[in-house]
């Protein structure tokens, strides 16, 4: 079987705002968007976009506004209801309701979308390892992570792998290190995620601080609002969504699917991608 390779997109909004995407299959297809977690990329997907092509399904994955290759917001303007503006109209341009996969960062994004910002926009909603009331500690580790070298980057990518490492020690260290040039720049001599800092504009003195301000409530109002079926995609070693906040979550939304996935944390996708895979296709084909 011929490999499935993705083409380039780029969805011009009238925001202003310019999305970078890659396309993967027949775009005649029922559309599946992915949403990265923050700080990440399009290219966080690993095979599960050419695993769903070869199905018929017509697979974009995005990089949100300040991420990757899309535009930076001239203003500073980042939040939950900008994303989810973005990809609604990104949705409105593919002609048909999506299913919409969404890690970390993008899976509020699509609870927002979908239960604010533009209800039926989607026809189904798999969240990747995110709750609306997440663990404080697992969020205030990955925002530790995220912030500590934002302004000074990195002598080089083995220092990158070296705090991916630290920050993820149960997967195993890559092979080589050419993979993360799709998430870093290099400027002088050092090597800096490829995000705009405007986008998580906290002190890491700050970070507990920031994270009370963040409104879970609004977010539970949201997903409660969702009508379409909802999956739960969670990494059983997640720090994240650990076994308390999975309960809440049972108990708040019981209509709403869950799969645990066994050996993987947050990053679920680059943990276990042939299960996480399997169970995004069991997901999506319900709807195709």
């Amino acid at each position: 079987m011929t490999a499935i390779e993705p083409t380039p997109a780029t969805y011009e909004l009238t925001s202003g705002i310019t999305l970078a995407a890659d396309h993967w299959g027949d775009p005649t297809g029922m559309p599946v968007v992915f949403l990265h977690g923050g700080g990440q990329t399009r290219h966080s997907w690993g095979g599960t976009a050419a695993a769903l092509a070869t199905r018929g399904i017509f697979v974009v994955t995005v990089d949100l506004r300040g991420h990757g290759d899309s535009s930076w917001s001239p203003d500073g303007t980042y939040g939950l209801e900008s994303y989810a503006a973005d990809n609604a109209a990104l949705i409105s341009q593919l002609g048909q309701p999506a299913v919409l996969v969404g890690a970390s960062l993008g899976g509020l994004t699509g609870m927002t979308l979908e239960g604010t910002v533009a209800p039926g926009s989607l026809r189904g909603l798999a969240l990747v390892d995110i709750v609306p009331r997440m663990n404080h500690g697992g969020a205030s580790r990955i925002l530790q992570f995220m912030t500590s070298n934002m302004a000074d980057g990195f002598a080089s990518l083995d220092e990158v792998a070296d705090a991916i490492a630290e920050y993820n020690p149960h997967r195993p260290r890559p092979s080589t290190t050419d993979g993360l040039k799709k998430n870093l720049r290099e400027r002088d001599g050092r090597w800096y995620w490829h995000w705009d800092p405007a986008t998580l504009p906290i002190d890491p003195d700050e970070i507990e601080v920031s994270l009370d301000r963040r409104n879970a409530d609004d977010l539970a109002d949201a997903l409660a609002r969702v009508t379409v079926p909802v999956l739960l995609i969670r990494g059983r070693r997640s720090d994240l969504v650990t076994e308390d906040e999975l309960a809440d979550f049972q108990v708040t939304y019981p209509d709403a699917s869950v799969i645990d996935v066994s050996e993987a944390g947050h990053m679920v996708a680059g943990d276990k991608n042939d299960l996480f895979t399997d169970a995004v296709i069991t997901f999506v084909e319900q709807f195709h």
